[in-house]
C-alpha cells in the first residue's frame, strides 16, 4: 500500500508556491492620468489619493527656517515643487498597497522620472526610513548640496506631526 501523506504534502507545497507566483504576477495595475498635487508626498489621479512610497514631505502648514534665519512654509514649497515638476503630464503609479487612511501607496513616474526619488533629490522630502530605504542616497545628495529644506533647518515631518497631535 502506498503512503499518500508525503505525496499530499508535496502537492500542497506545489499548489502553495504556484499560488504565490500567480499572486506576484497579478500585481495591481498601474494608475495613470493627470495628477493633482495634494502635498509634497501625496497626489490624486482619477479621484484616487496616492501616497508616494518611502518618502515624507513637510506638512502643508509646517514652517522651516531658511538660510537667512527666516521662517517659511516649507510644506507649501514642497507641494509647489512637485506640482511644477508634474505640470499637466501623465503620471503613472505602481501601487504597493494601502495605508491606514486607505490611500494607495505607490512609486510614481512622469515618463522615466521616478517622482519619489526626484522630490527627495530636490530636498523637498526626506527618505522615510520607517517604510523603506530606497531614497537615502537622494536624501544624502540633497543634504550635501543644501537643496530645498536642507538649505536651513527643519523638523522631520514625522516629528512635527507627532508634536502637533
Amino acid at each position: 500500500m502506498i503512503n499518500r501523506k508525503p505525496l499530499l504534502a508535496i502537492w500542497i507545497a506545489l499548489v502553495a508556491s504556484l499560488g504565490t507566483g500567480l499572486a506576484d504576477s497579478m500585481s495591481a495595475p498601474a494608475i495613470q492620468g493627470t495628477a493633482s498635487v495634494i502635498d509634497g508626498d501625496t497626489i490624486e489621479i482619477h479621484g484616487e489619493r496616492i501616497r508616494l512610497d518611502a518618502i515624507d514631505a513637510p506638512e502643508s502648514s509646517q514652517l522651516c527656517i531658511d538660510a537667512a534665519g527666516k521662517r517659511y512654509r516649507c510644506g507649501q514649497k514642497s507641494a509647489f515643487a512637485l506640482a511644477d515638476m508634474i505640470g499637466r503630464s501623465v503620471v503613472s503609479c505602481q501601487p504597493k498597497g494601502r495605508d491606514r487612511y486607505k490611500r494607495v501607496i505607490a512609486i510614481c513616474f512622469k515618463g522615466p522620472i521616478n517622482l519619489n526619488a526626484w522630490i527627495v533629490s530636490q530636498g523637498w522630502a526626506v527618505a522615510f526610513r520607517k517604510y523603506g530605504i530606497d531614497y537615502i542616497a537622494q536624501e544624502d545628495e540633497a543634504r550635501l548640496a543644501r537643496r530645498g529644506i536642507w538649505v536651513g533647518s527643519f523638523e522631520m515631518p514625522w516629528d512635527w506631526r507627532a508634536r502637533k497631535q
